[in-house]
């Protein structure tokens, strides 16, 4: 028989290959505090614009969609009947003062005959007293002195009537001259036209369909949900000051505005509270009605760990990272606590470690694919990849 043996170095396996990583350092920043929604850009004030009087429309003065100044003419209606009227009520209390005038004239003149014949009343029955006069004449003076104050107390009445006459002519004049303003149809708020529902020629009515309506929008809100558990921060954080809110549009424009209103009530179907902004919006960035991704700015924390959100990693306790010891080029599994994740333009997302990770520790953010603890690794090269 013929021995054979293995030579023993044969038998030993080489050790694995140490895993291509790329690492990055944890760095402590102040990143703020931030609560995320989508909103919805609301008109802070809406104005149906109706007429107050039926009369044809002689002229548009602005077009759909234009831009209108608080006070700016936005239609004409006919006023000719309207100035007719007032030219005939003027002619008419020319002649009501003309009438108070000559009842007053006629006041005067009565009265001076009045005392005349009271007069002549009085030496009358002082001649009757004596046997001067009869009774017959006397009789007739007195008769003569009551019918002249019949006269007086008839052309007061006629004065007071033509007074009477005057002050309604005149309340009939300025509510024309009210009717005439209402020819003129200004805007009520500095705002955008929408879409006009009648024209040139066409007849307003009287408190009947709406002419156009004007939107405000600038100022403009933005009304957003948050979850009820972040009521008590947002209170904490607005009692000192406004809340800073930002709104970004579909096309990334994007525009900061401050907290004005919360809700009173928690809506118990989604467990949400209802929060609006105002916006200034000069450069009409904001439209009422659209949707906006909404950022509230809570607070600035200072000292946070951030890390690159791909260098976390998810399993069965939550989330974790891998940690690099650069002494022994080996790595070890840490869990982490993950606040929240946190992200500024043009630059990686980030994640904001509370627990389980200090600043200037090395994780890793590519290659975790294949490693298991304690396993040996090595950094790649700036244009190297690692295959996973």
């Amino acid at each position: 028989m013929t021995a054979c043996s293995t030579p023993k170095a044969a038998q030993t396996s080489a050790p694995p290959a140490p895993e291509a990583v790329r690492a990055l350092t944890a760095e402590s920043a102040t990143v703020p505090l931030e609560v995320t929604s989508i909103g919805n850009v609301e008109a802070i004030s809406s104005v149906e614009i109706k007429s107050r009087i039926t009369s044809p429309i002689l002229r548009v003065h602005f077009s759909e969609g234009q831009d209108v100044k608080q006070g700016d003419l936005l239609f004409e209606l006919d006023a000719e009947t309207i100035n007719r009227q007032i030219a005939e009520i003027d002619a008419t209390i020319l002649r009501d003062a003309a009438n108070a005038k000559q009842a007053e004239a006629n006041i005067l003149r009565d009265q001076a005959t009045l005392r005349n014949l009271q007069s002549i009343a009085t030496r009358t029955n002082q001649l009757l007293k004596e046997g001067v006069l009869s009774k017959e004449q006397a009789g007739q003076a007195v008769a003569n002195s009551e019918a002249a104050a019949a006269t007086v107390d008839a052309v007061k009445a006629s004065l007071d009537s033509a007074r009477a006459a005057e002050t309604a002519d005149r309340a009939r004049l300025q509510q024309a001259r009210l009717q005439l303003e209402y020819t003129k149809i200004k805007a009520p708020l500095a705002g955008r036209a929408g879409v006009i529902s009648a024209k040139q020629g066409n007849l307003a009515r009287e408190n009947d369909n709406t002419l156009v309506t004007l939107l405000q929008v600038s100022p403009v809100y933005v009304s957003f949900p948050i979850p009820e558990n972040l009521l008590t921060e947002v209170r904490k954080y607005n009692s000192s000051r406004p809340l800073e809110i930002a709104a970004v549009t579909s096309d990334n424009r994007r525009t900061v505005g401050t907290l004005q209103f919360i809700d009173n009530t928690v809506d118990s179907t989604t467990g949400t509270i209802r929060l609006k902004a105002t916006f200034n919006n000069s450069d009409r960035a904001l439209w009422p009605g659209q949707f906006v991704n909404v950022t509230a700015r809570l607070n600035m924390e200072k000292e946070r760990v951030l890390v690159v959100s791909q260098a976390l990693q998810t399993g069965p306790r939550g989330k974790y990272v891998w940690v690099l010891n650069p002494t022994t080029a080996t790595v070890s599994m840490r869990p982490v606590t993950v606040l929240r994740l946190y992200s500024q333009p043009g630059q990686p997302e980030k994640a904001v470690v509370g627990e389980g990770l200090q600043a200037g520790e090395q994780v890793i953010s590519e290659g975790q694919m294949r490693l298991v603890p304690n396993a040996k690794v090595r950094l790649l090269q700036p244009n190297e990849t690692s295959g996973n």
